[in-house]
């Protein structure tokens, strides 16, 4: 017997289903980063509509199926030239409301795949360039500026967190003692606390007497004590690199340097994929597949076997 499709008033516009997705993005607490990232996806879908039909505004939803999903993809190719990377971030955000709306019993459930992407290497600091940037700045020579681009190096380096995530560290959620700090804006709008290293913590402390701050104060403070912007974090460490001839300047890199480092030097993957606030384990497994030509060096080094083998009796036999 086949299974009754039930389907709810799908007389709701399009606009209004995407207010009562957005609702519930906030129901359920989602920061605010990522509703904007789905206003912005559904920015997209609208100027696709318009483009396509009269009066889209009035369009109701059960006009929604695979193939106006299909032709908008089309549309973002004829007219963004988007690479199929580009236009995955946008259908992801189209994804998740046209998912809600099918849980939600709005319209009928029909899959939704995203274009396929060659995977690439991400691309990370080498240890020479790494060197020049550790290098500890003369305090009695540089300016406030320079001391906290180095010290930002050495946390982003130690710590793998975003950027968005740095920026927002107060002094309070420093815990020397502990050695520990209290992310409190991450992507998916949960705290997190994430251990500080030995050599971090001397680095912080140190920074932290010399910044003066109340602890209510911003960590990574602007020169005049105001809290650093996105863009002015990436213009700062930009320049720092520079001045130190490294000439990659991303400050997303260090993250993806911080993984390398992690997994190179044998750390588990379960602890990585908390540290850095991954709610699956797909992106470390991604993580470790896109490094496993160097997971092969030194491996006879550290492989149990070769330990036993100091004579060389297997390969004689």
């Amino acid at each position: 017997m086949e299974r009754l499709k039930i389907i709810r008033d799908n007389s709701l516009t399009l606009e209004e289903a995407f207010g009562k997705f957005i609702r519930n993005c906030k129901i359920k607490d989602l920061s605010e980063y990522t509703i904007t990232y789905y206003k912005k996806s559904y920015n997209y879908l609208t100027k696709y509509l318009k483009s396509k039909y009269d009066n889209p505004e009035n369009m109701t939803i059960k006009y929604i199926s695979k193939d106006v999903f299909n032709d908008f993809i089309y549309w973002l190719k004829d007219n963004y030239n988007m690479r199929n990377v580009t236009i995955n971030t946008r259908l992801r955000g189209i994804r998740a409301l046209l998912y809600y709306l099918m849980e939600q019993k709005y319209i009928e459930r029909f899959k939704i795949d995203l274009l396929r992407t060659e995977k690439k290497i991400k691309v990370t600091y080498d240890d020479q360039e790494l060197r020049r940037l550790l290098k500890k700045p003369n305090l009695k020579e540089c300016n406030f500026a320079e001391y906290r681009n180095w010290v930002i190096v050495n946390f982003l380096l130690a710590t793998g967190i975003r950027s968005r995530s740095l920026i927002n560290i107060k002094i309070k959620d420093i815990d020397i003692e502990d050695a520990t700090v209290h992310i409190k804006v991450i992507k998916n709008n949960r705290h997190q606390l994430i251990p500080l290293s030995k050599t971090l913590v001397h680095v912080i402390d140190n920074y932290i007497g010399y910044r003066d701050g109340e602890n209510e104060s911003y960590l990574f403070c602007t020169i005049y004590g105001k809290k650093m912007k996105s863009s002015s974090l990436n213009s700062a460490i930009r320049s720092y690199n520079l001045s130190h001839g490294v000439k990659k300047t991303s400050v997303h890199m260090f993250r993806h340097t911080f993984a390398k480092k992690w997994i190179l030097n044998g750390g588990d993957a379960f602890r990585l994929q908390k540290i850095l606030g991954h709610s699956s384990m797909k992106m470390v497994r991604e993580y470790v597949n896109m490094y496993d030509e160097d997971l092969k060096k030194d491996f006879n080094t550290f492989n149990p076997l070769e330990e036993f083998n100091d004579n060389g009796e297997y390969i004689n036999m």
